[in-house]
């Protein structure tokens, strides 16, 4: 009897998906989404919108005064968790020399690998949810409303309160760095499932920062699994959902009203003549996701969003060429989902993010892993930003859009191709910021061996 994956056999997926031999081979693609429709002509499939991200903004201003008070890091930024967007002119050139390949336009880094409190992407929606979740229960508990300084949350009676709820997550590191820190913070008893890729001083640094860890020797899914099972089972419990989850992907989407005020604080015009180039690394999806719902939302059809996987873990990729979402793995189709980009190390899609976002996505590339040490070590010594291998994930997004096959269709195919030049490619760093140094010199020496 032959098998069948959502339906259909090996050979008919093949059939109809003519890159399925070499992702299966796990050679790098490019492949760009057929599925992508203007805004203007879109049914979005969520009931979301801009009143919900700007709800999301003014919830994170709410809090600003207390995560001032209690992270001295963030005191200069008024309790506003942001990071930089910087040129990278050395590492465009370098780019350009190691793939031998132009890049049209302006290349720059969104640092998101140094947002503060918890040096990642995740800390936007991670953060976001866990505080949301703190204001539900102090307001229902009438010790606090919307008007007042949110900086009393610091005090001992807040922190009382929220020792009688607790807080789970599964996560491959990042996502549980933010949550288990910004939970312990509060008061909240945190527990953080982790999948086997998961390095060890994240789950060191968690243990450190109060949270409960506890380890699984499976991938992602199971962690995931099993962490919502242990939530379900406790009525004071709320499960931080990566793969579903609405409030972590409006934080996520807060970065792309962030992004428009720093462009136009930098001059940087996006509009018809000047499109907007974003490639972001893609685990299960839920930070691409919210971020590419809020770049749509703002900029509309100059914005161009492609997503990063590593050629053994790209479960997006099959989920959206395929459109059967979370119903496919990588698994599935015989890849291993074994990759050094531990944060991106997922079998399996999410669906929430793949239907809702499978007419807005531009696009997905893969990346062999033994490509992201060389470009982590060019980027620290180019531009002097360090930022661990998943991180990197997106930086031959450009190269591959000029050089590949369906690089140049998707240009041709949208009539980009004499606007190039005018365009701005934005690589979004994902995580990096608390990495312990012996381990980033460690992941630097792989570069220079390489």
């Amino acid at each position: 009897m032959t098998t069948k994956i959502a339906g259909k056999t090996l050979e008919e997926w093949k059939q109809e998906c003519p890159l399925l031999g070499q992702i299966m081979a796990t050679e790098e693609v490019f492949w760009a989404n057929s599925q992508l429709e203007s805004c203007n002509n879109r049914t979005i499939n969520t009931q979301l919108g801009i009143t919900d991200i700007e709800a999301a903004e003014q919830r994170l201003l709410r809090f600003a005064p207390y995560l001032a008070k209690v992270f001295p890091e963030i005191q200069e930024k008024n309790g506003i968790i942001e990071s930089k967007l910087v040129p990278i002119p050395q590492m465009q050139q370098k780019l350009t020399e190691m793939y031998k390949q132009d890049i049209e336009g302006t290349l720059y880094l969104k640092c998101d690998s140094h947002l503060p409190i918890s040096g990642s992407v995740k800390a936007r929606g991670g953060i976001y949810e866990i505080l949301k979740v703190a204001e539900e229960i102090a307001t229902k508990h009438n010790m606090l409303s919307l008007s007042d300084d949110y900086s009393v949350l610091s005090e001992e009676k807040f922190r009382n309160l929220f020792s009688n709820y607790s807080i789970v997550v599964g996560s491959t590191g990042n996502l549980g760095l933010s949550i288990g820190i910004m939970s312990a913070r509060l008061g909240f008893k945190v527990i953080v499932h982790m999948s086997s890729d998961a390095k060890q001083w994240k789950k060191d640094l968690l243990r450190q920062k109060g949270a409960v860890v506890i380890e699984h020797n499976t991938d992602y899914g199971k962690a995931v699994a099993a962490g919502r099972q242990q939530s379900q089972e406790d009525p004071k419990s709320h499960f931080v959902d990566d793969e579903n989850s609405s409030t972590l992907f409006l934080g996520y989407a807060v970065a792309a009203k962030r992004l428009q005020k720093q462009l136009l604080d930098m001059k940087i015009p996006v509009d018809q003549e000047h499109p907007l180039f974003v490639y972001i690394p893609c685990g299960v999806g839920g930070a691409p996701g919210g971020i590419t719902f809020g770049l749509r939302t703002v900029f509309g059809d100059n914005v161009h969003c492609f997503y990063a996987e590593p050629t053994h873990s790209p479960a997006m990729l099959l989920g959206l060429m395929t459109r059967k979402h979370d119903e496919v793995s990588a698994q599935q189709f015989g890849i291993d989902n074994i990759t050094d980009a531990d944060g991106l190390a997922v079998g399996r899609p999410s669906g929430f993010v793949g239907k809702t976002l499978e007419k807005d996505i531009s696009g997905v590339f893969t990346i062999q892993d033994e490509r992201l040490y060389p470009i982590l070590r060019n980027l620290a010594d180019t531009e002097g930003i360090f930022v661990e291998p998943s991180a990197v994930a997106g930086f031959i997004g450009p190269v591959q859009l000029f050089a590949s096959a369906g690089g140049k269709e998707y240009l041709k195919r949208n009539c980009l191709e004499q606007k190039m030049k005018n365009t701005s490619h934005i690589l979004w760093a994902t995580g990096g910021g608390m990495v312990p140094k012996d381990i980033m010199d460690n992941f630097y020496q792989k570069g220079a061996n390489s």
